[in-house]
Order: C-alpha cells, then sequence, then structure tokens
C-alpha cells in the first residue's frame, strides 16, 4: 500500500497494517529463499556431495525467514526514505550498508543464542559464526549485500513511484 511520494499517506487500521507487515514479511521470505536455496544448491554440487538433501534446503528456507525478519526489525528502526534529488541508487546505498550491518549483527546473535542452546558459551558460540573465519564472514557479507541490494531498488521504486506503477512498469498491465 505504498503511495507514490507527491501523495499524502494514508492512515490504516491496525488490521491493515498487520496484514501488510505480514505479507512484506512473506515476500522478503520467499525472495531470500530463492536466493538461500539457489547457494545451497551451489554449495552441495561445489563440494560433489553425493546425496542432495531435502533438509539442507529446510535449513536454507529457516535461514531466509530469520534474515527476512532481521532486515523487516533494521527497516522499523531505520525507515527506507528516497531523496529524489539524489536519486535511488544514491538515498539507498548507506541504508543497505546499514541493513547489511543489521542483518550480520542479527547472525551473530543468532549463533550465540544457538549455542547456548546446545551448551556451549555464547561468547564461544559468537566466535565460531562463519566458521571462525573473517575472511568467510566478509565473503557472506557482500553476498548478503547482494541479495539485499535489488529489493532495496525495488522498494525505493515503489516509494517514488508507488505499487501499482512500479508492478505494471516491471510486469506490465494486467
Amino acid at each position: 500500500m505504498n503511495q507514490p511520494a507527491t501523495s499524502a499517506p494514508v492512515k490504516l487500521s491496525f488490521k491493515d497494517k498487520a496484514k501488510e507487515e505480514i505479507l512484506k514479511a512473506f515476500e522478503l521470505t520467499v525472495y531470500f529463499s530463492i536466493w538461500f536455496c539457489a547457494l545451497t544448491l551451489l554449495s552441495v554440487t561445489t563440494l560433489h556431495i553425493q546425496s542432495l538433501s531435502f533438509t539442507l534446503f529446510g535449513f536454507a528456507i529457516i535461514k531466509a525467514a530469520l534474515c527476512a525478519k532481521f532486515m523487516l526489525i533494521a527497516q522499523m528502526v531505520y525507515p527506507i526514505k528516497i531523496n529524489q534529488k539524489s536519486g535511488i541508487v544514491n538515498s539507498l546505498f548507506l541504508e543497505s550498508l546499514f541493513y547489511l550491518l543489521v542483518v550480520i549483527a542479527l547472525n551473530y546473535l543468532e549463533a550465540g543464542v544457538d549455542g547456548v542452546i546446545h551448551g556451549k558459551e555464547f561468547i564461544a558460540s559468537l566466535a565460531d559464526f562463519g566458521q571462525s573465519n573473517p575472511l568467510h564472514v566478509v565473503a557472506m557479507s557482500i553476498v548478503y549485500w547482494l541479495i539485499v541490494w535489488p529489493y532495496l531498488i525495488f522498494t525505493g521504486f515503489k516509494l517514488a513511484l508507488g505499487t501499482a506503477a512500479t508492478h505494471e512498469l516491471l510486469l506490465g498491465k494486467k
């Protein structure tokens, strides 16, 4: 229900806001799931793992849902804003780095809590994130950013042009 930047914002009821947030969480989870399942398939085939376990894809989907939740939390803290003079890309670049930092930080926190649940120390579990390899964390961060960036650009278009105009521009008229 995003409106173009030129119109007045529409007041939504709590039910409508909740429905909109659930839909946004679902869409973002599907988007991240596609990416994470593709990366899982790439990893499995790169490592020449003989059996393709659907459990791995289940974990990818759970990870996608968690990342979607983290992304939506970051958007609540630091909402996406488009500066018409700067354009969508320039307006969103720094925000994309902020969202990336939030997702990485919350992934570290998730690793710590998961470690505690499995009987490990919280700090040791934090250190185990990214296979305890800073270069691996940097590589994951780059991939996360490449996944988040198109989503932010799409969201920027929706904010600047409105949802209907963006969908019509990208998908054609219904």
